[in-house]
């Protein structure tokens, strides 16, 4: 800690699924996790560094079948670099292994066994003591345009899902953070990501995941129109509006919350395969960035009334889909640290 930089906590993550999303066959090679552990532990910006990386539960970075001793060795791996772990992505995706959690009695069954598969590496890297905090995240795995077939009855079957998925995630002592992804079917809007966290009904167990730069579209309305909560017609620029709808948006999310992202957007989409349309991230510096970082981040970090929630114990930086041009770059990942400094300054406190 020093004078300009006076809080220790939340504590700054950089992702390792950056390394992975939209890499592959049709784009370019992804980025195995010792470069991405390296470029996160080089990243500093007046002496602070990031304290860790949050991982993708998916080869080529990590096999979901992971033995205990590749995940002592991914453990070591890790702390070598002076590193911890914080959240793991589970891979429920039917590409990766899972199923749609509004699928088949057989998709379903995919969707629990690899939030199963994740609980137990999640716990094993706690009893190896290289993960203090962070949550398995998941999704309903399902796209927007199958959802919308059935919307009350594809929402039941989530809701289902999920409830199975926390009783497994209860059963190793983890919790689950869905993240609101407009992607995402019965996730895609802020009306229906609080819907089915109430169908849900697990608050100890299921929270939400705020990413800032996919939780921008729910304000548009991007996959589901009649639940924009920006009105029509809204320009860009127009301050008093849109704080006005991002304080309704994160009101009505923030008692959820239990992991949170930081990340830019443009307001456009961007996508390939599964994840077609969803937010674009941008470089944090970006200058067609709709958001001011550390002033929207307070929208979620601080309750209504203004006062720190300390519910985060670390927060993550979450951007995909860069060039691997960009991501060799050590200067990228200085200024999303500086990002994330000015957040925790702004938001943090000191223990």
């Amino acid at each position: 800690m020093s004078d300009k930089n006076p809080n220790n906590w939340p504590k700054l993550h950089n992702a390792a699924w950056p390394g992975l999303v939209g890499k592959g066959p049709d784009s370019e090679p992804p980025i195995d996790l010792e470069t991405m552990l390296n470029l996160t532990a080089a990243a500093e910006v007046d002496g602070v560094k990031f304290d860790g990386i949050d991982l993708f539960l998916f080869d080529p970075h990590i096999s979901i079948d992971s033995s205990d001793d590749d995940l002592k060795r991914l453990a070591d791996q890790i702390r070598s670099k002076g590193l911890v772990v914080g959240s793991v992505v589970a891979p429920v995706w039917p590409p990766t292994g899972g199923g749609s959690a509004m699928g088949d009695a057989s998709e379903r069954q995919r969707f629990c066994e690899q939030v199963r598969k994740a609980c137990r590496i999640a716990r094993k890297l706690r009893e190896l003591g290289v993960r203090p905090y962070g949550v398995v995240r998941i999704d309903s795995a399902c796209g927007v345009d199958a959802w919308y077939a059935d919307p009350a009855g594809n929402q039941k079957r989530i809701a289902e899902t999920f409830r199975q998925a926390c009783t497994i995630a209860e059963d190793f002592g983890e919790k689950l953070a869905a993240e609101g992804e407009i992607c995402w079917g019965g996730m895609h809007s802020c009306k229906r990501m609080v819907e089915l966290l109430e169908m849900v009904d697990r608050p100890n167990t299921l929270g939400f995941q705020a990413d800032m730069a996919h939780t921008l579209h729910y304000l548009i309305g991007t996959n589901a129109p009649e639940d924009r909560i920006l009105p029509e017609g809204f320009q860009w620029g127009d301050e008093a509006v849109f704080a006005e709808a991002y304080k309704k948006m994160t009101d009505a999310l923030r008692p959820y919350t239990i992991d949170f992202h930081v990340a830019q957007n443009d307001a456009t989409v961007k996508g390939s395969g599964s994840h077609d349309k969803t937010g674009r991230h941008c470089l944090a510096d970006d200058p067609n960035g709709k958001l001011n970082i550390p002033r929207e981040a307070g929208y979620w970090l601080r309750d209504a009334s203004g006062q720190l929630t300390r519910k985060m114990r670390h927060l993550c930086w979450d951007g995909c889909m860069f060039p691997n041009e960009v991501m060799y770059k050590p200067q990228t990942w200085n200024n999303i640290l500086a990002a994330m400094v000015a957040v925790r300054n702004a938001h943090g406190w000191s223990e």
